[in-house]
């Protein structure tokens, strides 16, 4: 028996902003201060620079505030006290799949990024094995192949764009993982790499570009590499299931998967467990490894460090996910009446905490915009307070595949560093995009030179 999943969402863009507005209205208790009047230019900062708008509202209202962006009211809860409530002590009166994370669904579907409750509890239960560190360790191999081939071409004096290198290579490791096929042979799954891209590029428009429907719009265009995306996936999981073929791949576990009740996975349930583990596990880790080589180029003493020290290795990447968090926010909405902070937040209102502003606050990190890897050294990251620093969330929802992805980065890291070093080019002036993971507007230019 399949296990039961949730109900389905609603796509119309007209009845979601009815519902939410009508929910609005209805609210027992008073949203929490900050700024509630309708604005086109607050709606649009939010989407070309959330960071520096969260933070002038945190200095004016303080950890707890809400902002109307486009059709609703948004509480943003910040700080090390607001991410332990919202991850920890009280996440369960919170819930994913109502918050704006279901905007993903139309991409991911009912992935574990997108569910609750008991779904989601029996789903990630019956994934965990894949993500056992014993399984991590047997891929290092597999990513350490990938990674020496895709580095074995640099020359210095090479020019490349680090963010679009990155990504195929990650995609070309988690479709080995995933679907334990080589990309050699199955060239064809490569392009899977600009279907994500023309994907995920959707949720970077403005928001009223992203209501409209029609063949022409960006919500078509997503669509259409959805579908693209889908007749690999489906098409895998048909062979599987036809030949019975079965391997070390994570594709193979979810396809036998049972939970302690017998039940299993529905083909559409891996096919949305897959396309979520695709998204995250290339997405977050093209953007870390771009930003922390964007980091080691600004920081060249690190850099030589980093290369001689696993240790120093660690520090630059734990340095380098408080700067530049991938899952940048955390959105979620409340389902009962609550008060935070001396302030009322109402059942039904859209909440999110961000690691990515929360790890940039001046009250808590000294000189935050500062890469200074030195402060997660023994004795200094015992001083970081609890909740401060919450790169991959926290609690139950702990992202499932942090040890792979980790595991990946350090793997590129160390094999780049071992023989060269990343310079930016003259005038470097980095654009930040969130859609919906952080990465670099155009990608990053380097140029390759040989370690000294």
């Amino acid at each position: 028996m399949s296990l039961a999943g949730p109900r389905p969402v609603s796509n119309n863009p007209v009845a979601r902003l009815t519902a939410d507005l009508r929910t609005e209205r209805g609210a027992r208790v008073p949203f929490p201060r900050g700024e509630k009047r309708f604005s086109m230019r607050r709606t649009h900062r939010a989407l070309v620079d959330p960071l520096g708008l969260l933070l002038d509202a945190y200095a004016e209202h303080g950890p707890v505030f809400a902002l109307r962006l486009f059709h609703s009211r948004v509480v943003w809860m910040l700080g090390p006290e607001a991410n332990h409530y919202m991850t920890v002590s009280h996440a369960a009166q919170f819930s994913w799949r109502q918050g704006n994370m279901g905007d993903l669904i139309p991409l991911l579907g009912d992935g574990l990024l997108t569910i609750d409750g008991d779904f989601h509890r029996r789903s990630r239960r019956i994934m965990l094995p894949a993500f056992h560190h014993d399984r991590i360790a047997a891929m290092s191999d597999l990513m350490a192949a990938d990674i020496e081939a895709a580095v074995a071409v640099w020359r210095p004096g090479d020019e490349l764009d680090l963010y679009g290198w990155t990504r195929h290579l990650a995609l070309r490791i988690a479709l080995r993982a995933l679907f334990g096929v080589d990309p050699d042979r199955a060239t064809e799954r490569l392009d899977a790499a600009r279907q994500f891209e023309t994907a995920l590029g959707f949720w970077g428009r403005e928001y009223i570009l992203q209501v409209l429907r029609g063949p022409l719009t960006p919500w078509a265009q997503m669509q259409r590499a959805r579908r693209r995306l889908d007749a690999m996936i489906f098409g895998e999981i048909a062979d599987r299931r036809r030949t019975g073929e079965r391997g070390e791949d994570i594709l193979s576990l979810l396809l036998d998967a049972q939970d302690e009740d017998g039940g299993s996975l529905s083909d559409q349930h891996v096919r949305d467990e897959v396309m979520t583990l695709l998204f995250a596990g290339h997405d977050t880790t093209t953007a870390t490894v771009t930003f922390l080589f964007r980091e080691l180029a600004r920081a060249p003493e690190w850099a030589d460090r980093a290369a001689g020290s696993a240790e120093d290795l660690e520090l630059c990447l734990d340095e380098t996910l408080r700067l530049w968090p991938p899952a940048w926010v955390g959105p979620r909405r409340a389902m009962t009446d609550y008060e935070f902070a001396g302030q009322t937040v109402p059942a039904g209102a859209f909440v999110n905490y961000s690691s990515w502003v929360s790890h940039r606050l001046p009250d808590v990190w000294a000189q935050p915009n500062t890469f200074r890897p030195e402060r997660f050294a023994p004795g200094a990251r015992e001083q970081i307070p609890k909740g401060a620093y919450i790169p991959f969330g926290g609690g139950s929802r702990t992202c499932i595949g942090m040890r792979f992805g980790q595991q990946e980065i350090r793997l590129m890291a160390a094999r780049i560093l071992q023989d060269f070093r990343l310079e930016l080019p003259a005038g470097h002036r980095l654009e930040v995009r969130q859609t919906p993971t952080l990465g670099p507007v155009g990608g990053l230019g380097v140029r390759v030179r040989a370690a000294a």
